[in-house]
């Protein structure tokens, strides 16, 4: 568990461990089974800055496609990327407990 400073005394956390998670589920979009990539949040609110990433916690199972059409496709409005987003990350979350991939201790 790596933190980032990136002044002003805030830092976004970073667990590489918990982002390879995604490479283990299918697309939580289009459940395509291919190997999956973490895709960050892109919003405000969760850590999202100018070059930062969000905090590592947000992000949803995506294949490469979906993933390249969340960030830079042009058929979304900004509601429809973060309804999309947010319900992958939600998915994403229920299957990580589903497999046991994170146990609470």
């Amino acid at each position: 568990m790596r933190r980032r400073s990136w002044g002003c005394g805030l830092s976004n956390y970073r667990n590489r461990k918990l982002l390879d998670l995604a490479h283990q589920l299918p697309c939580q979009c289009c459940g395509r089974g291919e190997a999956s990539e973490p895709a960050h949040s892109n919003f405000h609110q969760h850590g999202k800055g100018m070059s930062i990433k969000a905090h590592d916690v947000f992000f949803a199972a995506l294949c490469h496609d979906c993933h390249r059409e969340l960030d830079q496709g042009k058929s979304m409005t900004f509601d429809k990327r973060f309804d999309m987003w947010q319900r992958a990350h939600d998915k994403t979350l229920l299957e990580i407990f589903r497999r046991g991939l994170v146990r609470v201790l």
